[in-house]
């Protein structure tokens, strides 16, 4: 403390029993700090990545400068994919050169913003849960994120849920309203027993002792009474699901008789209906809940409703009318509040005067229940959240992913940070060259030095002198207004009945004609990852993000553990990385103007919409090993020692890279492992239709659909990982797996044929493929199933497209030089 007080310029004495001036030294400390990784586990990694990158150079350099003539194309095939695999590696290795870890400061948070016998002083948060189709996102999920959430250990008055119904669905509208009902009895439960999670189906289901640290003598007859109440609060939701699936021929009638609006849900006018919050929402102890808003934006025909980005923004809209906090957490339908004090520790951050003024958002992890234990297909995706966001963090913060992010809402109303005052610059004298003095100002200067460390943002003022706010925020006096209180809250004077007509108004379907909705303000249109272009959008302006890990993982969703479900989840993602690489805010022209992007950012958001095409190469190097064994021919030709030294330092490099990642991050090795091996599966299916379709798309105007179906299920606990569902993403893998047994066995028999000298050439292409089927293993386990049965269908086109492949591959062998037939001047016409 007495080293930073030093750096601080606090050198006068201070009283040790002064208890206004220890208060006064408590509200001065940071709220958290960085906590950068150990020079003993950082150095030598950067040192290895160096290293790995000289390594790289000579090895491509040797590969161009010894061409394999009898096998031209394989070799040019070769050399062109691991070009392509260099350029991407650089793209995803730099950007983790400066890795960090993040502490956090809860009890100064709450020293200096929840004094007692004062107002609580915590910022407000408007929370944001998406869902379309009741049937595809049960609302029983649903529910449960909602009540965690109303349940969080934060102020009451400080929280409003909106829930976005983009499906205009009167299942979801009954399930929320019984969710209001229970949330009465849940929400009280919850704070007065400290339970965790807040999320009643996760609590329930625990396999922990729950009596642990309880000490309450009613603890264990209210935990029954209220396990009780859950599973009645679930029958009567599942009975308005069973409702739900056969729709009347009047369309749904409500309680008091009106046809429901949404019946059409294609065209139906905006609904908004406010179950809980200040208009008399207690809980059974007549305790204050949070505010808890239905939202159904409206729908016609003929008009771009920009899928969940359009939702957000209309819950943006919504907000700002009704309560207008400064901060906005957004959450998927199934990603409960799995730590009570998640927004806490995200107000550690935004709310610390030195830090928060530039933060655009805080981003958690993504963590998720019902995974298996080996976690076959990569569903936790810990390296990417373990690594490459710690390594952005240190950079200008990680990109957006989606959910699990609290924003601030000046930021996405398209402002720049404001701008830090400048140190004055140091001037030199007539009588000293060598030393400089602070250049003095007048008065005059000193009156608008005051004056401009005003937080007011230059940008902001600019835009109210001189901007057309209706252009740029759309018609809405009640709104343009708020986006104008940077600590948040409504006018006094604006009535209930007034906001909700405004907030009808502003969710309707032509608001954001002519507006900068979708193009520079709220969610970005343009992609169906519309969460990576919001990011890019506000570090292209400057403001830099935070990534928050706390102890206890603040948020868990669900993941489909499937292997059709992961691989048409991973095609969504990559198609969108696809479609922002073709858009005008691709990274790699977008944002130089302003220069306020760092280099290793950019690095980071132009591999996130590149890497998809790495799947081109990637088939082409997995099909080379059955090529190689097919032809009796290599990719390499024959090396001497001194050349094969360049092999085994490239692959001790990447081996030490990764070992020396896994030993900073934490990560474990089946984890690295399995991310490796989806990387491969990933890449030669979903990647590469996702490039083949957004190719499509951009040049042809075809918009192609890769549509499951369901040919198994199974009950039991991770039943849905064995279950097989036929998708079109499942042939190429399955072909290059054919290809490459088929390669093996081929080169095997042909080594015994030909004797013990031609085992040694061999052992190089079975390496190859070998490296190919480990990679690809979990893809043939996820083919095979618990009972090893494939659906007939996979197995007549895998194998009919590896015969034919084989085939003409060895009827034609395009890569082997032909020769020009016999010499018949030498040997006759008896060659």
């Amino acid at each position: 403390m007495d080293e930073w007080k030093l750096q601080q310029g606090n050198l006068g004495p201070e009283p040790d029993d002064d208890p206004e001036a220890a208060i006064i030294d408590e509200t001065r400390q940071p709220l958290s700090r960085k906590v950068p990784i150990a020079s003993s586990k950082i150095n030598p990694y950067r040192m290895v990545i160096v290293a790995r990158l000289l390594i790289l150079a000579f090895f491509l350099r040797y590969r161009l400068l010894n061409p394999v003539h009898d096998a031209i194309g394989l070799w040019l095939t070769s050399v062109i994919c691991e070009i392509w695999f260099a350029f991407s590696w650089i793209l995803d290795q730099f950007p983790k050169w400066l890795p960090i870890d993040r502490e956090t400061y809860l009890d100064r948070l709450s020293f200096r913003y929840e004094r007692e016998g004062e107002p609580n002083m915590l910022a407000p948060v408007d929370i944001f849960i998406s869902t379309v189709d009741p049937m595809k996102e049960p609302p029983i999920v649903t529910a449960n994120t909602i009540l965690s959430i109303l349940a969080m250990d934060y102020p009451v008055e400080k929280i409003s849920a909106y829930l976005s119904d983009d499906g205009a669905s009167m299942c979801t509208f009954e399930a929320l309203s019984e969710t209001a009902e229970f949330a009465r009895k849940w929400v009280p439960f919850c704070k007065k027993f400290s339970i965790e999670p807040r999320a009643p189906e996760m609590y329930f289901t625990l396999k922990v002792d729950y009596l642990k640290d309880k000490v309450q003598p009613t603890f264990v007859k209210e935990r029954r009474a209220m396990k009780r109440e859950y599973e009645e609060f679930k029958v009567r939701i599942n009975a308005i699901v069973a409702k739900a699936q056969k729709i009347p021929p009047e369309g749904w009638i409500m309680q008091d008789g009106t046809p429901w609006p949404g019946n059409n849900t294609r065209d139906h006018p905006g609904m908004i209906q406010v179950f809980l919050g200040h208009s008399g929402g207690h809980d059974i102890e007549g305790n204050e809940l949070p505010r808890l808003v239905y939202v159904s934006r409206e729908k016609r025909p003929g008009f771009a409703h920009h899928k969940k980005a359009g939702a957000m923004n209309a819950l943006v809209r919504v907000s700002a009318v009704l309560t207008n906090a400064p901060f906005m957490l957004n959450l998927d339908c199934d990603h409960y509040v799995n730590n009570s004090k998640a927004v806490r520790e995200s107000m550690c951050f935004l709310m610390d005067p030195q830090v928060g003024k530039k933060v655009c958002y805080v981003q958690f992890p993504q963590r998720f229940d019902g995974i298996d234990r080996h976690d076959r297909y990569a569903n936790r995706n810990t390296v990417f959240f373990d690594i490459n966001m710690k390594g952005l963090d240190g950079i200008q913060g990680p990109v957006y992913v989606g959910t699990g992010c609290v924003f601030k809402r000046q930021a996405l109303y398209g402002y720049e940070p404001p701008k830090g005052s400048k140190r004055p610059k140091m001037v030199t004298c007539d009588c000293c060259p060598c030393f400089g003095r602070r250049k003095k100002k007048n008065a005059k200067n000193g009156a608008n030095a005051e004056a401009s460390s005003l937080h007011v943002d230059d940008d902001k003022e600019l835009l109210t002198s001189q901007m057309n706010f209706e252009k740029r925020f759309g018609q809405s006096a009640i709104f343009v207004t708020s986006t104008l209180m940077e600590e948040g809250g409504v006018p006094p004077s604006s009535s209930p009945a007034s906001q909700l007509k405004e907030a009808i108004h502003v969710i309707s379907c032509g608001y954001e004609d002519k507006t900068d909705w979708g193009t520079e303000l709220g969610w970005i249109y343009g992609s169906i990852t519309e969460d990576i272009l919001t990011g890019f959008k506000m570090h292209c302006r400057g403001w830099r993000s935070i990534y928050c890990m706390p102890k206890r993982p603040a948020f868990k969703g669900s993941a489909p553990i499937n292997l059709s479900d992961r691989l048409n989840q991973v095609l969504r993602w990559a198609l969108g990385s696809v479609e922002i690489f073709f858009s005008r805010h691709s990274p790699v022209w977008y944002g130089y103007k302003e220069g306020k992007l760092k280099w290793l950012e950019r690095f980071a958001y132009v591999n996130t919409t590149v890497y998809p095409f790495t799947a081109l190469p990637l088939l082409a190097y997995c099909t080379l090993p059955a090529i190689c064994l097919l032809t009796d021919k290599f990719i390499m030709p024959e090396i001497s020692t001194f050349a094969s030294l360049f092999f085994i330092a490239l692959f001790l490099s990447i081996f030490a890279t990764g070992i020396l990642e896994l030993r900073w991050s934490g990560v474990s090795i089946e984890e690295w492992w399995r991310n490796e091996q989806f990387w491969v599966i990933g890449g030669i299916s979903a990647h590469l239709f996702a490039v083949v379709q957004g190719l499509l798309k951009v040049l042809a105007g075809i918009d192609t659909n890769f549509t499951v179906t369901s040919k198994a299920t199974d009950d039991e606990e991770f039943g849905e990982l064995y279950a097989f569902k036929w998708t079109t993403l499942l042939i190429p893998p399955t072909t290059i797996l054919i290809i490459n047994l088929v390669g093996v066995v081929a080169g095997i028999s042909d080594a015994i044929n030909n004797g013990y000298q031609s085992w040694g050439p061999l052992f190089g292409k079975l390496f190859f493929a070998f490296w190919v089927i480990v990679h690809l293993y979990p893809f043939l386990k996820g083919l095979m199933g618990r009972q090893n049965r494939t659906p007939t269908i996979v197995v007549i086109w895998s194998v009919l497209l590896a015969s034919i492949f084989s085939l003409l591959w060895v009827r034609i062998d395009p890569f082997v030089l032909k020769s020009k037939g016999p010499d018949t001047k030498q040997c006759g016409i008896n060659c």
